[in-house]
């Protein structure tokens, strides 16, 4: 299966790592042809972050290990595309 976009919530320190650290490890990764990460929150020790990954054939483990070996942690897959082409999602209604 060929991992198109992930959307990550990833933590990290108030101090460390650099988002610019984050980027740099996650781009470094097979697969990953463009990135974005937006900060969601901050508190008094932790900055919450969106980050979103897209490429034609991530690997999804590098793309943790990478992410981890700054000091940042991932908490969740919010979203994943993956097949021949990107899938946007739709929103429901209710």
């Amino acid at each position: 299966m060929r991992i198109r976009r992930v959307l990550l919530d990833v933590d990290k320190a108030i101090q460390r790592p650099e988002i610019v650290e984050i980027a740099m490890a996650i781009n470094a990764t097979q697969g990953v042809a463009g990135l974005n990460i937006t900060v969601t929150e901050i508190d008094v020790q932790t900055v919450g972050m969106d980050v979103t990954v897209e490429g034609d054939d991530i690997d999804l483990d590098a793309l943790f290990r990478a992410i981890e070996s700054t000091g940042a942690v991932v908490h969740s897959i919010d979203e994943l595309a993956a097949g021949e082409r990107l899938v946007e999602r739709i929103a429901r209604k209710r």
